[in-house]
C-alpha cells in the first residue's frame, strides 16, 4: 500500500510510514478522519453562532453602508442601486470634493453554511434555528440572484404556506430554490448539475431510505447556495 501523506510504498502490516511518519493504520486513519469531521462541524457551529448573534445585534460590518455623503474629507454618499446584471450597480454619488469614490461595498452574504450545524442547531431550538436558516438562505439568494426575474420566499410565506398545506409547500419552496440556484449557475461561471426536480425527488422518496432524502436534499441546497454566494462575494471584492 501507500502513505496517504507523502505517497511512498509501505508494507501492508506497517502502522507508520517509514519515510514521514505518518500514521497508516485503518484504525488510526478512522480516528483521523472522524477528527476531521468533528472539527468541520465544530467549524460550522461556531459560523453559525456568529452569523445568529451578528443578526440579533445589529453589528454586522458586512452589510450595506448607504448613509455617505461626502463634506470634502472623502466621505460619500452611496445610494446604490441594483440595474439587475450580475454585479453591476448605479453609484449616484454625489462628489463635492473632487476626489475618486470607493469602491461598491455590498452585503457579504454567507458561503460556509453546513448540514452538520442546521441539523444540531435545529435539535437545540426545538425548530427555531431551522425557521432562522431559511430566512437567511432566502434573504442571500436574492441578493447573489437579483435580476433573473425570480423571488425566494421569505419565512412568513415558507411557515404559512406549509402549515396550510400540511408541507407540500415546502417541498415546492425547495424545489423553486433549486432550479433558481441551478439557473443562475452560468452568470457566475460556475456548474451545477443538481437542479430543482433533484431535490424534489430526494424529498419525496428519500423519505423512504430510513428518512435521510430531505437532508440529502437540504444537502444539495446548502452546497449550492454557498457556490452561488461565494461567487457574488468573489465578483464585488467581498472576501
Amino acid at each position: 500500500m501507500f502513505c496517504e501523506k507523502c505517497g511512498k510504498e509501505i508494507p501492508d502490516s506497517t502502522k507508520f510510514c517509514p519515510a514521514c511518519g505518518a500514521p497508516v493504520s485503518k484504525a488510526q486513519d478512522f480516528v483521523n478522519k472522524a477528527g476531521e469531521a468533528f472539527n468541520a462541524a465544530e467549524q460550522e457551529l461556531g459560523s453559525a453562532f456568529d452569523e445568529v448573534k451578528q443578526s440579533f445585534t445589529g453589528n454586522n460590518a458586512n452589510q450595506q453602508n448607504a448613509g455617505y455623503q461626502n463634506n470634502g474629507a472623502g466621505q460619500y454618499n452611496g445610494g446604490y442601486q441594483n440595474n439587475g446584471a450580475a454585479g453591476q450597480y448605479n453609484t449616484g454619488y454625489q462628489n463635492n470634493g473632487g476626489q475618486t469614490p470607493p469602491p461598491y461595498r455590498g452585503e457579504r452574504l454567507k458561503d460556509d453554511r453546513g448540514l452538520a450545524s442546521y441539523i444540531i442547531l435545529s435539535i437545540i431550538t426545538c425548530g427555531i434555528y431551522g425557521y432562522y436558516f431559511i430566512y437567511k438562505m432566502a434573504h442571500d439568494v436574492n441578493v447573489a440572484c437579483d435580476g433573473d426575474g425570480e423571488n425566494t420566499s421569505g419565512l412568513v410565506a415558507f411557515i404559512l404556506l406549509s402549515m396550510i398545506t400540511c408541507g407540500i409547500y415546502a417541498w415546492y419552496w425547495y424545489y423553486k430554490l433549486g432550479n433558481r440556484l441551478a439557473n443562475n449557475a452560468g452568470r457566475y461561471g460556475l456548474g451545477i448539475q443538481e437542479n430543482g426536480t433533484t431535490v424534489l425527488m430526494w424529498c419525496i422518496f428519500g423519505t423512504l431510505i430510513c428518512g435521510i432524502g430531505p437532508f440529502i436534499a437540504m444537502h444539495i441546497l446548502i452546497k449550492n447556495s454557498n457556490m452561488i454566494c461565494n461567487a457574488y462575494n468573489r465578483t464585488h471584492g467581498l472576501m
